[in-house]
């Protein structure tokens, strides 16, 4: 393949647009790669088609090897599939609805679990023809709130899904570990740096999932690892290692003091302090138990239920946990306090809310035996020895505290206690994973990533719902179990810019690059003609190459556009050319050479090649 500049649909830009909020949503589009269109949609200009046509590949290539099979579903889609299976309404206002001419409803689809299962139910009798792996490459769309950062959080992008069909809980596991190990891969190939975490499985279901976030600091994903061990999990996923209970009459009865203008935790525990509260100058707002009141609303329910939220005073409501743990219910701060005038504003304490009817989740430090500072429910009061087990019973507890560095390990923990980790494999590229400790109890540190993978264990919520059973070997009914496994191909691409740029411009991988070797001409002539005849001998021995062949271009702006577009090899034609010289720079390392003329093909040939083009 050779392109040549002054012919091909190539526009730089020599500013930061005003709305790029990221590297790679400014990089890609100032080097010409994509064009916005639509508030998260972007078309793709030819380099950026190239490099999303090699990131699929990369991604079809390694589907393939591990025997999945291509096919490729509609993205409109008929409403009853997903009322069949609950997630036209689980998804609410995150999906396209759209209505045809006779009235028919319809989504554009964000994912293809229900047509995956009905095709196989269709085609599928035998426990023969199993197991059986399917996955397409295609266009899905999301209803964002807020498109924002590029390629990054868009309405309309390119996805690999895949869906695998089991007999039995066995083979699930064994399709779940050849997808995870084949999608390393896939990463590793792409030149990302990644970690695997645990996950929440949400709107898909299933027992267990995790995703591969690629590192960056401006990923919109939060997760954890472990300064000890190779845990790490997503924010929403993170189980708060629980204190041992005790005993409830341990403790003194609860007793009501008068504490004016303390409706913060800031202000309580330093009046505490004052007063010495239960004969106590040591208080601290992780002695306080602060009750934060939310509205919960179950899909098609007609009015929210009101779920009061017990933690640490210390800790703050993580509303994404909440939403993590509670979905698919749509979650939201309470405000309606003159309907409930049962619930105190900023003196709310658990006591009261059996009588009232509400529901009550607790942070799991809130466990038997423990006492709290709370309130009293009257205003300007709050009670001491207020004691979980005794003075209140929760309904449940909850994951809804922030996750803060320092705090303590689950899988540690869980080790050092002698319980088994309830964690899911987890690792960075390169390492194995088994959320084992290496050395003593270790803290959780908070990093941030990209999403570029999501792979889940779903079991029968699909197959289930659509009856979908194949003939067993013993002549009876088996139903099978399902695993899905997505890959963000066009945010893939937005990972590699992120992780893969400096301050002129994008370094890409060789493996993703839209063209091998990128040929600047620094004058005209038999410099341009040389040029042509280097690009079109390497074309011809299967490289892909860019010429800058731009007659009303100076070579200081070629050399900045090279540098701004990010081809690993740039080959300045210039004025040595007459001495039987040209200069070779690599982009990454920054390095350059004065290379002979003679026999020049041939070794950029060699070092493309043994980049892995």
């Amino acid at each position: 393949m050779l392109l040549r500049t002054s012919t091909t649909l190539l526009r730089t830009l020599r500013e930061d647009p005003a709305d790029a909020e990221v590297p790679s949503h400014r990089l890609l589009l100032r080097a010409g790669y994509i064009r916005r269109v639509a508030p998260g949609g972007y078309a793709w200009l030819p380099l950026g088609k190239l490099v999303l046509d090699r990131v699929t590949e990369i991604v079809r290539s390694e589907l393939a090897a591990i025997g999945d099979q291509e096919v490729h579903f509609p993205a409109l889609l008929p409403a009853e599939p997903y009322r069949t299976s609950g997630r036209w309404t689980e998804y609410g206002d995150d999906i396209f609805t759209l209505a045809d001419r006779r009235g028919a409803e319809h989504l554009l689809a964000p994912t293809h679990e229900e047509l995956a299962t009905l095709l196989v139910k269709d085609l599928v009798s035998s426990y023969r023809d199993l197991p059986l792996t399917i996955f397409q490459i295609q266009t899905k769309f999301r209803d964002e709130a807020r498109p924002r950062a590029g390629l990054l959080r868009g309405r309309e992008f390119l996805m690999k899904d895949a869906y695998s069909f089991d007999l039995d809980d066995d083979g699930l596991r064994a399709s779940y570990a050849g997808h995870r190990a084949a999608y390393r891969r896939v990463f590793d190939r792409l030149g990302l740096a990644y970690t695997v975490v645990r996950a929440v499985s949400g709107a898909m279901g299933g027992s267990a999932s995790e995703e591969f976030l690629a590192g960056t600091p401006v990923g919109e994903d939060t997760y954890v690892g472990c300064t000890a061990c190779d845990y790490a999990a997503n924010t929403e996923a993170v189980a708060t290692p629980a204190p041992a209970g005790g005993d409830p009459d341990a403790h003194r009865p609860a007793e009501v003091h008068d504490t004016p203008e303390t409706p913060t935790i800031a202000a309580l525990v330093a009046l505490a302090n004052d007063r010495k509260l239960a004969g106590r100058h040591d208080w601290t707002a992780a002695d306080t138990l602060k009750n934060v009141v939310l509205t919960v609303r179950r899909p098609g329910a007609d009015t929210p239920e009101v779920l009061v939220i017990g933690l640490p005073g210390d800790r703050e409501v993580d509303l994404r946990r909440v939403a993590a743990a509670l979905h698919p219910a749509d979650v939201a701060v309470f405000d309606d306090w003159a309907a409930h005038p049962g619930l105190v504003r900023g003196y709310l304490g658990p006591q009261v809310l059996a009588r009232l009817g509400l529901r009550y989740l607790v942070d799991p430090r809130v466990v038997t035996g423990t006492a709290w500072l709370t309130g009293a429910n009257e205003p300007g009061r709050h009670a001491t020895d207020v004691v979980c087990g005794r003075d209140f019973v929760p309904d449940g507890t909850i994951e809804a505290a922030e996750v803060r560095p320092g705090d303590p390990c689950p899988a540690c923990a869980a080790t050092a206690s002698g319980t088994p980790a309830d964690t899911a494999e987890a690792g960075t590229s390169g390492g194995t994973g088994t959320g084992t400790v290496r050395t003593g109890g270790g803290e959780l540190t908070i990093r941030r990533g990209i999403e570029i993978g999501h792979i889940f264990q779903l079991g029968r919520r699909f197959t289930d719902a659509f009856t979908l059973d194949v003939l067993g070997a013993t002549g009876k009914p088996v139903r099978p179990t399902m695993g899905c496994y997505g890959i963000g191909v066009s945010r893939a691409v937005a990972a590699i810019a992120e992780q893969h740029h400096d301050e002129r411009g994008l370094v890409w991988p060789a493996a993703v690059a839209p063209c091998d070797v990128h040929l600047v001409v620094a004058g005209k002539g038999a410099q341009l003609d040389a040029a042509l005849d280097l690009g079109g001998r390497l074309s011809a021995a299967g490289l892909r190459v860019l010429v800058d062949d731009r007659a009303t271009v100076s070579a200081g702006v070629k050399f900045t556009d090279a540098e701004l577009i990010g081809i690993p090899c740039v080959v300045v034609v210039g004025r040595r050319l007459v001495d039987g010289y040209v200069e070779v720079r690599d982009r990454a390392t920054g390095g350059r050479d004065e290379v002979p003329w003679d026999g020049l093909a041939d070794q950029l040939l060699r070092r493309v090649r043994g980049n892995g083009v």
